[in-house]
This record gives C-alpha cells, structure tokens and sequence, in this order.
C-alpha cells in the first residue's frame, strides 16, 4: 500500500524526469530546425541519476556537472526560462547566452565541457567548506570517459588525503562518445577508487525510486563524516553522444529502451496521473519558449563586458 507520502514523491519524480525528457527532446528539435546553433549533449536516459542525487540536497549544497549538463540543472533548479534561452544565445540566459550548453553557472550549480577538468574544482569547493566548517557537501558529475583524464588520479589522492565532503557521482552510459567501456577501459571503476582508499560502491539501476534510497544514505555519511566517496551508477543513454552521432546497435538500443526510467516509474502511477503531467509539462516548456523568444539577444558591447584585456 502506498502512502500519501510516497504517493507525492513519486509524482514529483516523474514530474522532473519528464521535464527533463521532453525539454531536452524540444533541444533537438530546435537544432534541427536551425534554432540553435554548436553541439549539445542530452540527458535523455539518465534522467533517474540526477533526480534520485539532487532531491537529497540542502540549500547550500555544490553541485558541479559536466558537458550532459541539462539533467542535472533542471532537477537542481527547476529553471527552464534560463537554460532554454542560454541555449538560444538570449540575454535572460542563465550566464547571458554567453555559456552555451556546457557551460552554466548559476548560485551554486557549476558546469564545465571540459573532461576532468571539474574534479579538482570541485574537490577543492568541499575543502573550502570543510574549512568553513559548515554542513554543506559538494555533488560531482562525472561521465566514464572522464576516467581517461590523469586530473581524475590526482584529485583522488588529495580528496582521500585531506578528506574532503565530495561525492563523485559516475555516470558509466557505456560508452566515451562512441566509444564502448571495453575497448577504452582497463581494470575497474571501484578498484580504481580503492587505489585511493576511497569509500566506493557502484549500482546498476534505472529506477529512480532505488537510486533515491541508495544515494540518502550515502549523502548522510558524507554530510556526517566529512569523508569523500565515489559512486558508481552504471546506466545507459538513450540518446546520441550529441546532436546525431550514434553508431550502437539497434538491439542494443531497444534492450535499454525496455529499461527506460521514465517507464519503469510510470508503471508505478495511474495512467491519468501521467497525461496530467505531460499536460503541465507540454505547457510549461512551451510557456518558456515563448518568454525567450522574446528576449534580445545580447549587444556587442554587453557580450565584450566581462573581458579585460591586460594594459587597457
């Protein structure tokens, strides 16, 4: 018997998973119709990782993300309006249309797509709140291919040295663009970690309701030890690495389309339930389109406003 409790958690979850889904499908459509413009990398799969991570978090909590970055800020924020007109290049951006897709930055969610280049920063984000004293852990996101980056190693020996409150969420989708794990990946994803004695654990699970209850009880040791930890999630993306470069096999891709998190949780709320919130979610992205479309994209002077040149 379900309660009323977890009757609303599960709402709220397949709220923000299919948010996330139908947003980053509008994405590729927008591109496809030459809206926007550079390269992007959806979501679309790996909805359940950052929803069932993000819901564990408290205000002040950091949370530093990566090039698949559009997951993680809609479940953390919850702004559409932002990241849709950065994407677009709009002055209502998150960063003034002038980050793009990889790179947002807005209180204290963090993105960057360059590989490897986020774990130090984020290691070094919990030791300044380890030295503040304060309750706040930092949450990174990390992809498999990530693990090909020796900034990865170095970060994990002083994280374990200094023991710093630092989750390191890994998304293993399987694949390093399009790249399998086999064919790039020596050894394995825990040992690597233990090398560092770093607490270490892995799941393989698309059912965000088993990750939420996993991941409670890992974010409680962090925020009550102080002590990092590395989880593995392995998963899989049901979309390209970016905009159409996808060469897996489609047998592949309809055995983990079975293993969709949007169904699996679906199969948990009544079919009503369902059709009301693609309603609200339908209506929610379409509303933002409109308020971006209508902003102005920035001058020339205001995008040149945060540069100073040396001497001037």
């Amino acid at each position: 018997m379900v309660n009323a409790v977890e009757s609303e958690i599960r709402e709220r979850f397949y709220y923000q998973m299919t948010l996330i889904r139908r947003f980053e499908e509008r994405v590729f459509e927008l591109f496809a119709d030459g809206e926007l413009f550079g390269t992007t990398h959806t979501y679309i799969g790996q909805e359940a990782n950052a929803v069932a991570v993000l819901n564990h978090l408290q205000d002040d909590d950091i949370v530093v993300s990566n090039h698949r970055c559009h997951g993680h800020y809609l479940a953390r924020t919850g702004d559409v309006e932002g990241l849709l007109a950065e994407l677009m290049g709009k002055t209502g951006g998150v960063c003034g249309g002038r980050g793009g897709s990889q790179h947002l930055c807005n209180g204290s969610f963090y993105t960057n797509g360059v590989q490897g280049s986020t774990v130090p920063i984020a290691a070094g984000m919990a030791y300044v709140e380890k030295m503040k004293g304060t309750d706040a852990i930092t949450v990174l996101f990390v992809g498999d291919g990530t693990f090909g980056q020796g900034t990865v190693y170095e970060t994990f020996n002083l994280a374990s040295l200094w023991q710093v409150p630092l989750l390191i969420v890994v998304e293993n989708n399987r694949y390093a663009q399009t790249t399998p794990l086999d064919l790039n990946f020596a050894g394995s994803f825990v040992a690597r970690a233990r090398a560092f004695d770093l607490s270490v654990a892995e799941i393989e699970s698309n059912d965000v309701e088993k990750l939420y209850h996993r991941f409670g009880h890992v974010m409680k040791n962090i925020r009550t030890r102080k002590k990092p930890h590395v989880e593995i999630i392995h998963t899989y993306r049901l979309c390209p690495h970016s905009k159409g470069d996808d060469y897996r096999p489609s047998q592949e891709l309809e055995e983990w389309q079975a293993k969709d998190p949007l169904k699996i949780l679906g199969q948990r709320i009544a079919s009503e339930d369902k059709q009301e919130t693609e309603r609200q979610v339908c209506a929610r992205i379409e509303q933002a389109e409109d308020k971006v479309r209508e902003m102005p994209f920035p001058t020339l002077e205001k995008q040149a406003s945060h540069i100073q040149v040396r001497g001037a």
